[in-house]
């Protein structure tokens, strides 16, 4: 016999998470798949530094997570972009557009730690951990999906109304339910690390562009900056050897001064930076969310952003039309809701990307045209600032008002 939920969420990372929660939250029968046992969090919640914008920061106010925080959070107040040994810079200022900050930066840590405390509060859910998805089987006549899980016990089944793949990049539900994904490489790997500087955050986050991608630099709480720091892949094992202070003058040498002289620097952790996108978002009985719908470059800080507007769009439907409705087009009204912001967004965090690291002569024109033009445009800068702040396309009503009802 299988156990039955309403809703089957694989993955109990950032996205995966936050979506149990607003699920529980209007008393959808929830099941967590886990692959970290409890007492433990998921890797993801490392050292790395979150850039929540103001939408995400008002869902996850709304959700009740932001108030378990126990570290500070850094606002951003300012950002400031400019490119290496090019002409130009964009200053954007939250209080030019009445808002006293453009979001907050949370170490992935502290924000594991925040959501388990508030998942521990969730009555509805169900948690299966340590357990991995191992496929889905027929079953006959039955509506929704039956799927198989492993744990410590052997292997069991479970059936769902609705399967939510939350697992990832490397996403077992999405090969299993066939949905073809296209994956790119940046060639760049990305260092992620905690830097102390001789000028303290004071709300501005930084990202400084170079031929081999950019580096951010963002307030955190705790009066230290996250640095995240792009190489180019074949320079990364070079990189990695360095000592404390040869990353630092590297940091200064492509950096520069805005921040001060870089004086200490913590444990540094490196990832590829990967563009994936899978070809569709929804199935039968099942749809994707966060990394494993799309991955995209941390340039822009636009991936968790996206990804949660992901889970509170679906959350969204579920509340106002019911789980039936899963047999009624609510699955393609999820997808056609989400098709502006994710098209929007990848269409920003890859162009970003590839312009920002091209060396090429005529890009440099154009991007010295850019910096030009949105610094000086307020409705350029404006719709920047709107998509900074994760408002683009269809955004859900807990992103936009930050109701706690």
């Amino acid at each position: 016999m299988a156990a039955s939920h309403e809703v089957v969420i694989v993955g109990g990372g950032l996205v995966g998470a936050s979506l149990a929660i607003a699920l529980d939250r209007i008393g959808v029968d929830t099941a967590l798949v886990e692959a970290t046992p409890a007492g433990a969090l998921p890797p993801v919640f490392d050292q790395r530094n979150l850039s929540f914008a103001e939408a995400s920061v008002n869902a996850l106010t709304a959700l009740g997570v932001m108030q378990k925080l126990r570290a500070p959070t850094g606002p951003i107040r300012r950002i400031h972009v400019s490119r290496m040994r090019e002409l130009g810079r964009v200053i954007l200022d939250a209080a030019a557009y009445g808002r006293e900050t453009f979001g907050q930066v949370v170490v992935a840590r502290d924000f594991g730690e925040a959501l388990e405390a508030r998942l521990l509060e969730c009555w509805r859910l169900s948690r299966y951990r340590p357990a991995r998805f191992a496929g889905f089987v027929a079953a006959s006549g039955s509506r929704g999906r039956v799927m198989r899980i492993e744990d410590d016990a052997g292997s069991r089944l479970i059936a769902a109304r609705l399967v939510v793949a939350a697992d990832g990049t490397r996403s077992g539900v999405r090969a299993d339910l066939g949905i073809a994904a296209r994956e790119s490489s940046y060639d760049q790997i990305l260092f992620v690390a905690r830097v102390r500087t001789g000028r303290p955050p004071d709300g501005i986050a930084y990202e400084r562009f170079g031929n081999d991608g950019p580096t951010a630099l963002l307030p955190r709480g705790d009066r230290h900056f996250g640095v995240v720091h792009a190489v180019a892949a074949h320079e990364a094992d070079a990189v990695a050897m360095l000592d404390e202070s040869g990353f630092l003058q590297r940091l200064q040498m492509v950096f520069g001064w805005r921040a001060g002289r870089f004086l200490a620097c913590g444990p540094r952790n490196a990832y590829p930076a990967i563009r994936l996108v899978a070809e569709r978002t929804i199935a039968p009985g099942a749809v994707l969310v966060g990394n494993a719908a799309q991955t995209l470059h941390p340039i822009g800080a636009q991936g968790f952003n996206l990804g949660l507007r992901d889970a509170l769009t679906l959350a969204e439907l579920v509340d106002g039309e019911g789980i039936d409705a899963i047999d009624d087009g609510l699955l393609q009204r999820y997808a056609q809701r989400r098709s502006e912001d994710r098209a929007r967004t990848l269409a920003f965090s890859d162009g970003l990307a590839r312009l920002t690291a091209n060396d090429a002569p005529f890009a440099s024109a154009v991007r010295a045209l850019g910096l030009f033009a949105a610094d000086r445009m307020p409705a350029l800068q404006a719709s920047l600032v709107g998509g900074a702040m994760g408002f683009r396309g269809d955004v859900p009503a807990l992103c936009r008002s930050g109701d706690v009802r």
